[in-house]
């Protein structure tokens, strides 16, 4: 067994404060959450190892199988990153979404074969390392392959995500022309979910790019990341708000690595580097969605500041929750 398993819960952590906070901005639409839910790091504090015993023992694979119940009974919301990886079947689908309560919000990823345009020379992708995707922006493949198994969950599917990652210098002349080629794609799209769309060039934030998402209603999502502007800035760009709901992802400190962050902070049980600006900027988002009655979807990675649910906590309860 793992130590995090047979360890016993401190209850140091305020889970109902949480969850009454959040559902009070849920009530405004403004839905917070983690990105993803199975972290061992979170027992004793959004999950009860008593929940998951087996034979007087707090069980991995118990745990892992059935934690998306009792984290939907805190949040209104998650980020299925999962997703960007693969195409999910409908059986994966129908036992997901049975998973959780009326109301509750999925927000997804869409996979990367949509949005990869040469696929990373990496162990990952095998043969296809390093090649052209062929199917870079092809929204039949999409519609065929994501779309259509999730239309009868869409009142529980908040927004689909199209993470773009950085393209190397070279592959677009500049945003203008990644707006020319992404134009057609969205306009292709059934009306049937809300769109997003995070880029991680940050010459992109550019008023082509926006009048780009702003003609078809998706939303730029702000994103904190190594090497994008700091939310602060992203907000601060009048064009930036391109539709008639917000996404706003918080997964990395400026200038810090993915695999820093995962050396640094697994198994994200507690707060290692508070990050004050972005949570002002997370409260910022909060506060303006709520005065301008709009619709946000916020996501908070553990790589941020160490742990999701305590960062979660800290802004939410100084964000006029209960105004």
């Amino acid at each position: 067994m793992d130590t995090l398993f047979e360890l016993e819960d401190t209850g140091s952590f305020d889970r109902d404060r949480l969850r009454d906070r959040l559902a009070s901005l849920a009530l405004d639409k403004v839905f917070v959450g983690g990105s993803s839910w199975k972290y061992e790091g979170w027992l004793g504090q959004i999950y009860q190892r008593s929940n998951y015993l087996v034979r007087g023992k707090c069980s991995k694979s118990e745990f892992e199988r059935n934690c998306l119940r009792e984290y939907a009974g805190v949040f209104s919301t998650v980020c299925g990153d999962f997703a960007f990886y693969q195409f999910p079947t409908e059986d994966f689908w129908r036992r997901l979404f049975a998973q959780t309560p009326e109301g509750f919000q999925f927000s997804f990823k869409v996979p990367e074969q949509i949005t990869c345009k040469v696929f990373p020379s990496h162990p990952r992708y095998g043969a296809q390392g390093g090649a052209e995707n062929a199917a870079f922006l092809d929204a039949g493949m999409l519609r065929d392959l994501f779309l259509r198994a999730l239309l009868p969950y869409r009142t529980k599917t908040g927004v689909l995500i199209f993470e773009f990652g950085t393209f190397p210098k070279g592959t677009f002349s500049g945003a203008g022309e990644f707006a020319e080629r992404l134009d057609p794609f969205l306009a292709a799209l059934p009306a049937d979910f809300r769109y997003a769309v995070e880029i991680r060039n940050r010459e992109f934030l550019d008023p082509a790019y926006f009048e780009c998402l702003r003609g078809h209603g998706v939303a730029h999502v702000y994103n904190a990341w190594t090497r994008m502007p700091e939310l602060r800035d992203q907000l601060a760009i009048p064009q930036a708000r391109t539709a008639g709901f917000s996404v706003c992802r918080a997964l990395l400190r400026y200038g810090r690595s993915y695999e820093n962050a995962v050396r640094d902070f697994s198994p994200y049980s507690e707060i290692r580097d508070p990050n004050p600006e972005v949570r002002s900027s997370l409260r910022e988002m909060i506060e303006g969605a709520r005065a301008d009655r709009r619709a946000a979807y916020i996501y908070v990675n553990n790589r941020l500041e160490g742990n999701s649910p305590f960062t979660i906590d800290a802004v939410v309860n100084d964000a006029g929750a209960e105004s």
